[in-house]
């Protein structure tokens, strides 16, 4: 059974309407029909004058029916122009946060697909309008803690990112159609994508995993269309086409713009090309030098596309290219082409009708390269037609427009759920200065929102079909951030030490807001901490109520003259895991701090370290008996007052020491230490010897000198 489709291409310059007769999985081009606009009525693939677009319609419908019969329904294409392309990059942190699940990574790519939405709609042109369909997206890289990761499934970190490219339809230009098909009677049977047909026919399934991109060149513009793993992974245009070697030939040739396009085609059959000037000359030219002419318009065609092809591929040049429309026959495009995109001249190819399966064509009808999109839309039309669907979404009914499987992640875009709500709102946090810098204490992040579709539990992945119902269940939002002062602060600042054999745990003084707190206090927004730790030693035996021990370990030190007089062997001695230290040592957690105590010095240590004597001695042997002999050198003051010589000096003491004058030591001195005494009612003479010899009471006497009185009794 033959079945008869009708299909239009509605163009930027032409309509063309085509009969194709399908027999199984085989088809015949019965009639082609192409009529151009008399007006501007097509700008950029969207019709802007729907009455004109269907009086065009209209007619091609009545001069088709006249010879295949009555014609109800049509199949049609949005074009590819009409694409709007967006990258958007999507930066979440993760700090904190469990694992990366595949779930949570649909859900971050679904908030890059929204943010490449809210981008189109921040662009002037685009003002209008406010609704997309969201026909495709990629991935162009995730990103963890700023550097770029193969998944981000499985991960941990502070912060994850993902940037996609995203392609979304107008949905005006849909309404349009829709329009314009209604005014000229016609029912629209089926609906596809300009780059989608022509991938459908030159490029079948299992040609898809292959990196392949298919440009279809126009007059006014170049759709492009790229696959990669069995799919389209991204569609794109350039408003550079055909018409810019025409307006080449224009220019340098003098011709107006329709003979310049008669002028075009010649390049294609003749190796003359007959050129009529706007002057009314005539001249045959040779088609290599009117394809020199035009060159530089060839480059930057090949140029324009090349560049678009690689930024769509992630600036990584595809398998192969396929070209199709009238531009596709520019001369030397694949050449120029293959050279921008670093590919060998066997790899960038022009395809026609030819290159199409299963197909027939009637003999008028040419195997031309424009002719592949038009065939293609009848094609893909019937093949892989898209339908609208309705969806409930948390009670709301949207409508979608089924250009590809569909997913619970289309149908929030389409009800302007914001991925946001996928998850429960984070918690607040608190900013805090501590010792001078900002800290942030973040909230704790909210559970992820469930998912149930017709009653069972879904993913943002799962596909969706016509009457699905999805109700979307808020996630818990996450708690308000909380936390001690003790929790904020360093583990270092608390210190755990040994003073002789008491264990101490000391904690550094805390101050919020001016004001002495204790480590386990909460803290609250904007408050501004200081943390005093304890550093030293003399920290410690403050904090510890052992203050009396500081002034013992300071170095022992008096003041004579007016200057100070350190005497170190009179200084305390600390230990510090049993190495000498100061009071100024750091210490850590586990020091054991020990002493070696000195007793402060009396007046005689302190003037024998600084080599005076208070008192000056001598030992003479006064009658067979050692005799010391002692008086006052020097006297010592302390703070003022005299003191003895056995008199404690404490330490920082001014002390001052007065010599005396003293004499010579003379004989008689010795009876004030002796107990030596004449005998009672000795009657008699005595003589006075001094190392056995005669001396006198007043004479002279040193040390070591043998004294001696020798009694003469009268009888």
């Amino acid at each position: 059974m033959t079945n008869k489709l009708f299909a239009l291409d509605i163009g930027t310059r032409s309509v063309v309407g085509i009969i194709l007769e399908q027999h199984e999985d085989k088809y015949h081009v019965a009639d082609i029909l192409v009529k151009e606009h008399k007006e501007r009525a097509m700008v950029d693939g969207q019709i802007h004058n729907v009455l004109y677009v269907a009086e065009l319609i209209q007619e091609i419908k009545i001069i088709l029916e006249e010879t295949h019969g009555p014609l109800k329904k049509v199949s049609v294409a949005a074009a590819g122009r009409a694409l709007k392309t967006e990258q958007a990059l999507v930066t979440l942190s993760i700090k904190n946060r469990p694992i990366f699940t595949e779930e949570d990574i649909n859900r971050l790519e679904l908030q890059a697909v929204q943010q490449a939405q809210q981008q189109l709609l921040q662009h002037k042109d685009d003002v209008k309008n406010n609704h997309y369909y969201c026909v495709g997206y990629s991935v162009l890289y995730f990103r963890l803690d700023g550097e770029e990761i193969g998944s981000l499934l499985d991960q941990q970190g502070d912060e994850a990112s993902v940037e996609v490219i995203a392609t979304f339809l107008p949905r005006v230009v849909v309404e349009s159609l829709l329009a314009a098909l209604k005014r000229a009677d016609l029912e629209m049977e089926a609906l596809t994508l300009e780059p989608i047909a022509a991938i459908n026919v030159l490029i079948p399934p299992t040609m898809r995993r292959l990196n392949v991109a298919l440009v279809d060149i126009g007059a006014g513009t170049s759709d492009i269309a790229i696959t990669d793993k069995s799919t389209v992974v991204a569609y794109g245009m350039v408003p550079t086409a055909g018409d810019e070697i025409t307006e080449s030939l224009s220019d340098h040739y003098l011709l107006d713009f329709p003979i310049a396009e008669i002028t075009k085609r010649q390049m294609h059959t003749s190796e003359e090309i007959l050129i009529q000037d706007i002057l009314g000359f005539d001249a045959y030219i040779p088609r290599a030098e009117v394809v020199k002419a035009i060159y530089p318009a060839i480059e930057n065609l090949a140029k324009s596309i090349g560049e678009e092809i690689l930024r769509l591929n992630n600036y990584v040049p595809p398998k192969a290219v396929m070209l199709v429309g009238g531009g596709s026959l520019t001369p030397h495009l694949p050449e120029e082409l293959g050279k921008v995109l670093n590919l060998p001249a066997n790899r960038v190819a022009v395809r026609d009708v030819n290159a199409i399966q299963n197909l027939t064509r009637a003999e008028h009808i040419p195997a031309t390269p424009e002719l592949v999109t038009p065939i293609g839309i009848a094609i893909a039309a019937q093949k892989s037609p898209i339908h609208y669907m309705s969806i409930t979404v948390n009670d709301q009914v949207v409508r979608l427009f089924e250009l590809k499987e569909m997913t619970v992640g289309d149908a929030f875009l389409a009800a302007n759920i914001r991925a946001k709500q996928l998850y429960g709102k984070l918690g607040h946090g608190l900013s805090i200065t501590v010792n001078g810098q900002n800290v942030f204490v973040p909230g704790e992040h909210g559970q992820p929102a469930k998912i149930v579709l017709n009653g069972e539990t879904a993913s943002t992945k799962t596909q969706i079909k016509n009457g699905d119902i999805i109700q979307l269940i808020p996630g818990k939002d996450g708690a308000d951030a909380y936390a001690t002062v003790r929790e904020i602060i360093d583990e270092a600042a608390v210190k755990k030490i040994t003073i002789g054999k008491e264990k101490y745990i000391i904690e550094p003084k805390v101050i919020i807001n001016e004001k002495v707190v204790k480590l386990d206090t909460p803290i609250q927004d904007r408050d501004v901490i200081v943390v005093q730790t304890i550093a030293t030693v003399e920290d410690a035996f403050s904090s510890t109520n052992n203050t009396k021990h500081l002034q013992q370990f300071s170095s022992y030190c008096v003041h004579l003259d007016g200057k100070p007089v350190y005497l170190p062997e009179f200084s305390s001695q600390l230990f510090i895991n049993g190495k000498p230290g100061k009071t100024h040592y750091p210490i850590q957690t586990g020091d054991v701090i020990t002493f070696e105590q000195i007793t402060s010095p009396s007046a005689e240590q302190i003037a024998a370290s600084l080599n005076l004597l208070l008192e000056e001695k001598v030992i003479v042997t006064f009658q067979q008996e050692k005799v010391e002999l002692a008086k006052t050198a020097r006297e010592f003051y302390v703070n003022g007052q005299i003191v003895q010589s056995t008199t404690t000096v404490p330490n920082g003491a001014t002390i001052k020491i007065i010599e005396k004058d003293t004499g010579k030591w003379i004989y008689q001195d010795v009876f004030r230490f002796s107990t030596w005494q004449l005998p009672t009612a000795f009657k008699g003479s005595f003589t006075i010897l001094r190392n056995g010899q005669p001396s006198t009471f007043d004479a002279e006497i040193f040390g070591g000198d043998q004294l001696e009185i020798q009694l003469s009794e009268i009888k």
